[in-house]
């Protein structure tokens, strides 16, 4: 059976992905609200994102993210963390990167170029890969439809500036939802997708509208 890209996001109402574990986590462009999902603790929205982890049978991270992870997790193996830190420290870490980084993180290895080849290879040798944060790496799984999933976390706030999962310019695309969205105590909301085929367009006051 073929594997499955799994993208994981957590997002504001306005769009934004970035940094919302941590002040220091993504400070680029002088994003201010680093941490901006603290407030917002959860079970719902932490039982399904263990759940998930631990059907994961492969990481594949942007550079910044997988920086992120590697100085984190290898020291989390025990306490409130360890269940997750043991499983991102037993599978394999794939690590898109225009250069070329010392990966010192056990099991890591750096994907090639040929983007599409490289997702055709993982979904042979692996059954449920997640992406995980990494915005500008998902922007072009997005673009050239390399993924399966893509589930967002969708929080009640808006932060009005830092980087955008669907920036302007991204391509025009629908998405089909897989299951009724899923809501936490917090107000979150899972939106799981699958891509939905190009954009299609039409007249709401067509006389054959069938309303």
């Amino acid at each position: 059976m073929t594997g499955r890209i799994t993208i994981d996001l957590f997002i504001t109402l306005d769009g934004v992905a970035q940094a919302p574990g941590g002040p220091d986590e993504d400070p680029s462009g002088g994003f201010p609200f680093g941490g901006w999902q603290a407030p917002f603790l959860d079970e719902v929205v932490g039982a399904r994102v263990v759940g998930g982890i631990a059907e994961t049978d492969a990481l594949l991270l942007g550079r910044r993210t997988y920086d992120i992870f590697a100085g984190y997790w290898p020291h989390h193996t025990t306490g409130v963390d360890g269940d997750i830190g043991t499983r991102f420290n037993a599978i394999p870490k794939y690590v898109a990167s225009r250069s070329a980084p010392v990966l010192e993180w056990a099991g890591s290895s750096l994907l090639g170029p040929d983007l599409p080849s490289e997702i055709a290879r993982l979904r042979e040798r692996h059954q449920n890969v997640h992406v995980i944060g990494s915005v500008d790496f998902v922007q072009s799984l997005l673009a050239e439809q390399l993924y399966d999933e893509l589930a967002l976390w969708q929080y009640p706030l808006v932060l009005g500036q830092g980087k955008k999962v669907f920036p302007d310019g991204a391509v025009p695309t629908t998405l089909a939802l897989l299951e009724p969205p899923i809501v936490g105590s917090s107000g979150a909301l899972l939106l799981r997708y699958a891509p939905g085929g190009p954009v299609r367009t039409g007249d709401m006051d067509a006389p054959n509208r069938g309303v």
